[in-house]
């Protein structure tokens, strides 16, 4: 197959292009500093909104693109980048499907589980359930809004991504940092959900999505075990061989990270990948004991 990815060089973009290329499809890389024959320059943020080129006759689009939500400080203007970055990228490519004289068997467009918002306590949630009211859950609705335009011409499958754990980048080199110094614990009451998946199996059920025709929509890209704080802090210091009784209080989160603290750490969503369990994926990491013991062995 000819796969064109953007975002194709981040964190999971990377992995991605690197499976499908191991397997002998030929992947395009849309990236602003293209530095090999397969990538191809782009500028979703140039402000014209003027579709990539090399879109026409390929049979897949993924679009991971999207400014880091935890990269910095939540400002007015940090939170504006975070939205028009991911409209933006997602407008561009569905115009560039619109265009192509054959469009793409599919486009698969990045969510998160941010669009379930984070006041939801213990209930199980899929894909079924409603969405959320607060900053990240209007970012996810406005980003699938602009995917979900292309569903006349292509299969259109959202993922909405949880925590995707690897031990030398995304979250978790974060999350560990306090425990290599014998600090880790609970953020906050512990109490609240985290929905993460493996690397491993977020490379794996998206192949699956680009594979599987029945995958449409929404698609929780989750394991099927989420656990509260409390739980993934004692796992993280059992795989790590520390302790994990330090507790960081909600008060100094929100001191160190303002809005974004109640958003990312002390707030969260008990996700479940119905759909991906229904049409028969199979996970290699199921339990976040098994997925942080691989990772840390």
């Amino acid at each position: 197959m000819k796969i064109v990815v953007a975002g194709g060089s981040g964190f999971l973009g990377s992995r991605l292009v690197g499976a499908w290329r191991a397997d002998g499809h030929r992947v395009l890389v849309l990236t602003r500093r293209p530095r090999g024959d397969n990538d191809i320059a782009w500028s979703p943020d140039s402000g014209s909104y003027q579709p990539p080129p090399a879109l026409d006759g390929v049979d897949a689009v993924v679009n991971l693109a999207g400014e880091g939500i935890a990269d910095k400080r939540w400002t007015d203007a940090r939170k504006a980048a975070i939205l028009e970055s991911r409209v933006r990228a997602t407008r561009t490519l569905v115009a560039a499907i619109k265009t192509a004289r054959t469009p793409p068997a599919a486009f698969i467009s990045s969510s998160a589980v941010g669009i379930y918002g984070t006041a939801r306590g213990d209930q199980a949630i899929t894909e079924e359930s409603p969405p959320g009211s607060d900053f990240l859950a209007g970012v996810c609705l406005a980003w699938e809004a602009e995917a979900a335009a292309a569903a006349p011409l292509t299969r259109v499958v959202l993922l909405r991504t949880g925590i995707v754990l690897a031990k030398a980048a995304g979250a978790l080199p974060q999350i560990a940092l306090p425990f290599r110094f014998f600090a880790g614990g609970p953020v906050g009451s512990g109490r609240q959900y985290m929905s993460w998946i493996h690397l491993d199996d977020w490379v794996a059920m998206t192949r699956w999505a680009l594979a599987t025709p029945a995958a449409t929509g929404p698609l929780n890209v989750t394991a099927p075990t989420p656990v509260t704080n409390a739980e993934f802090t004692r796992a993280l210091g059992r795989a790590m061989r520390r302790p994990s009784f330090m507790r960081a209080p909600a008060v100094a989160v929100r001191l160190a990270l303002g809005e974004m603290a109640d958003a990312l750490l002390l707030g969260g969503q008990r996700v479940l990948p119905a759909k991906a369990q229904r049409l028969g994926f199979e996970f290699s990491h199921a339990t976040i004991d098994a997925a942080l013991q691989e990772i840390y062995r």
